[in-house]
Order: C-alpha cells, then structure tokens, then sequence
C-alpha cells in the first residue's frame, strides 16, 4: 500500500474517531505516571490495586479478536498494554480496533497487571486518543535503511533507531560536561553577538545577509565571541566561556560543516603552558563524564586520554617529511612541494604550508599537542621567544586537529600589523583571511591581560562517536526536496 493510500485511510479513521465523539487531537492529558515509574514501581503498584493512567505513542500492536496487546513509547521508557473484552466497554473496544494505528498517541487508564509469559503490562479499563498519525512510522525492527531519509526525517530514525537515540542523550551530555567543568572552575558563562559587522576569531569565510531595520549588510559569526570575549577580559572579567553555534560558509566533508557548536574559553593571567594542563584536564572530564572510559577506536587510530600528551613541533614534523623550512625558507620551494603532494593551484605559502601540514597529520594518533607554529599561519596569538612562532597549541586527535588554544595576543601594535598582513592576502584573493579590526584594536589599547584563549567544537563528539561530522548532529543541513 503507497503512503498516500495509507494516510487516505487513516483520514478515514480521523472521521471515526469524531464520529464516536472522541477528540483526535485534546490538549489536556491526564498522565498520572510515566512508563519508566510504573515499570520501576510496579510491585508495589500492583500489591496496591490503584489505577494509574499512562501515556505515549503505539509501538507496536498484537492480537485479535477480544484481547490486543500494544506497546506505549513515552520517551522515558516503553511498557505493554492489554486491553480485553469485559474489561474495557465494548464501544470503546471496537472504537479501538476501528480507529487505532501504530503511531498513534493514546491516553490508557488501568492497573498492573502480569501476562502469563510474565510481562508486566497496564491493563486497561478505558483510554483515548492524543493525536492520530496520519503518516506510517517505520517498523523498529528495520528501521529506515536509505540513508538520506535517515538524515532528512531525522526523528523517525530517532524513534526508531535506540542507537541514534542514546547518541543523542550522550551529546547533551557531552556539552553538559564541558559546562559543569567550567562553572567549577569559576568561569563566568556569556553570551555574544551571533551578527557582526566585522567577522572575525578565525580564518574563514562568513555567511552574509542584510539587517534591514540598520539597512546594513552583517555577518553570522564564524568563531564562539573570540574577540568580543577578550573584550570582557579587558572589561574586567577574568573568566569567560560562551557554547554556542558558529557558522561557516565552507565546503562540507566528515570533518567540516557549516552550522555547529563550539566551546570558546579565554582565562586572564595564564598562558599556554598552563593551558596545556587545563586542557587535558578538560577532554579527560568529558570523556570520562560522557562515555566512563578514556580510550576509543576513532577512524585507523586507538586514542587513549589518559595518557601523557607529547608535544609535536609544526616545523619540525614538514621538515621531517618534506625538507622544507616553514619557518624562513623559500617560499617558491615550499608552493612547489606542496603542489607535488597534490595541493593544485596554490596562492600563497600560507595555504602551501597548511596543505603539507594536513599530510603530516593524518598519521598522527594522539592525543598529543601541536606546537611551533609560524607567525604567519596565527594572527591572534602571542609570539613565542625568538618571534618567528607563536605560543599556539592544537590538540591532535585521530589524524586531525580538534582544538586549539593560545598564549592571547595583547600587544595592540603587533596586532594591527597582523591584521595588517592578513587584510594583504584578502586583497589578493584569499577570502579565509581575517579582516582589520579597528574596535577590537581600540579595546585593546586600553589595555588587556595576558591571557589563555581555547576553542573546541563539536567535532569532538564526532571523533568520539566515530562518525561523520553531519551524522552526530541531530538535524544536519540538507537540500531541500525536488
């Protein structure tokens, strides 16, 4: 049967239900216990004899004649219902039989109740609807097998799928984590403006749209608050961390996406040293807080976040493997290995320096944390002794980098003169460099702290979950239906 046939029929089932007198859709519902307390309770529910009323969609329907059995999924848990001839009355018995489908919300009313393979189950004395699905929800068993369904009816595959739906629970105890781990740390959680004049806090490509009570072109912000976060710091805060969602108009792989969440932190009176410490402590909480274990199987790799987290120089680990100097070299030579390690057409030895990098990389298991990169590739951080590197950490992770974190750049000159450089490459083309940004440099002369800056976005989950980077979302981005 087609689903247009189906629903054609379950309209007809509609017009039986208001026949009977019996609203599809009621908005009061007279729940007196939920599923997972009458199964917790059921003993002494049912030494009682009192009469519970539960609520929730029908899973599954069995039986004929003058006894059904139904499955009720409430969200906390799932039980059996049975009704039976005498027991319910009879026009409401038929009633069911007539009007009822899997999918449906119902109402039962009745008491405990032990079948003879001893399931635990309501028996029901009277019930009613709360809304009549007019679409077929997919068998649990099988679930929906075409992948973009899955994705594009993201909440059936949900019902349907326990997998999906304990993934879904654990992501909100994954954010969970990261917040308790900072609150208890004293930090101060903020909220940022999602609009901005000028995007800034990372090198990417913004999403553009017009705010018409200003008549201004803005931008969704393509980093948690970064700059506007210091902004607190130089306001007086020493502690700040927003969660929130960023946005990326980028291309889109396993590990990239154009609208998710990120973790963004800046503490006064620290560096990177100390950060490194703070930052093991943090993944180690939220592995350990969400999952109750520190080692996982992520792509090729086994990562364990117990251990020791080493350190891997940037300029080092491409001289190792493409003998090249990242940090004073050539810059002709350096485009030049990078387009024989298959980068294409290469503008600048920035982009050159970030394609080899992305080849070392994917060896790398992890946990480890990478260290030693040039000036040139971060212009918000603080310079490292020497002043061709910057006191820049990324945390490695299964062949890619998930987190990052700095010594805050707070030398309002320095800045300027990087802002300076980037606004050079944007001029020639690069439209992932950042733009100048005269009130971020402004604030800053009235002076910031030293300072640790971190950031980490829910690419973590993803590599935790072992999944791709849309699949761990609960509603990826798709294109709309032809």
């Amino acid at each position: 049967m087609s689903e247009a046939d189906i629903r054609a029929l379950r309209l007809k089932k509609l017009d039986i239900l208001k026949a009977a007198g019996m609203e599809a859709y009621p908005a009061a519902v007279s729940r007196t216990i939920s599923v997972a307390d009458f199964i917790a309770r059921f003993d002494e529910l049912a030494k009682s004899g009192k009469s519970e009323t539960a609520a929730g969609r029908l899973m599954s329907l069995r039986g004929q004649g003058g006894i059904v059995f139904a499955d009720i999924f409430d969200g906390s848990g799932k039980t059996q219902l049975v009704l039976q001839k005498g027991d319910v009355d009879e026009k409401l018995f038929q009633l069911w039989s007539e009007a009822i489908d899997i999918g449906d919300f119902v109402e039962a009313t009745g008491v405990p109740y032990t079948t003879k393979r001893g399931e635990k189950s309501l028996k029901v004395s009277e019930w009613r609807m709360l809304a009549k699905s007019l679409l077929p929800i997919p068998a649990e068993h099988f679930g929906i097998k075409d992948e973009e369904t899955r994705l594009r009816e993201r909440e059936l595959d949900i019902l349907t799928n326990p997998e999906l739906r304990e993934m879904v629970m654990r992501r909100a105890k994954f954010w969970q984590a990261a917040r308790e781990f900072y609150l208890t740390r004293s930090f101060l959680e903020v909220e940022t403006p999602v609009l901005e004049t000028t995007p800034g806090g990372a090198d990417a490509r913004p999403f553009i749209t017009h705010h018409n009570a200003l008549d201004i072109d803005v931008y969704l912000r393509i980093s948690t608050g970064e700059l506007w976060q210091k902004r607190l710091l130089i306001a007086g805060f020493p502690k700040v961390f927003e969660i929130g969602r960023i946005f990326r108009n980028e291309g889109q792989s396993r590990e990239h996406l154009q609208d998710y969440t990120q973790l963004e932190s800046y503490e006064a009176y620290s560096d990177v040293k100390a950060g490194m410490k703070f930052v093991q402590e943090l993944y180690r909480h939220i592995v350990k807080e969400t999952y109750g274990k520190y080692t996982f199987e992520i792509g090729q790799h086994t990562v364990d976040f117990a251990e020791e987290w080493p350190e891997i120089g940037f300029a080092e680990a491409l001289s190792k493997q493409f003998e090249v100097d990242v940090l004073e070299g050539d810059e002709d030579k350096i485009i030049r290995a990078a387009t024989q390690a298959g980068g294409g057409d290469i503008p600048n030895k920035e982009r050159a320096v970030d394609h080899l990098w992305k080849q070392v990389r994917k060896t790398i298991a992890g946990p480890a944390f990478l260290t030693g990169v040039p000036v040139y590739l971060e212009p918000l951080a603080k310079r490292a002794e020497g002043g061709t590197t910057v006191q820049r950490i990324q945390v490695l992770i299964a062949g890619s980098e998930v987190g990052k974190g700095y010594s805050e750049l707070n030398d309002p000159q320095d800045q300027r003169a990087r802002f300076e450089e980037q606004q050079k490459l944007r001029d020639a083309g690069d439209e992932e460099a950042q733009r100048l940004d005269e009130d971020y440099i402004r604030a800053m002369e009235y002076g910031m702290p030293p300072a640790f800056g971190f950031g980490v976005s829910e690419r973590l989950f993803a590599f935790l979950e072992n999944k791709p980077a849309h699949e761990a979302q609960l509603f990826p981005l798709l294109r709309p239906r032809q």
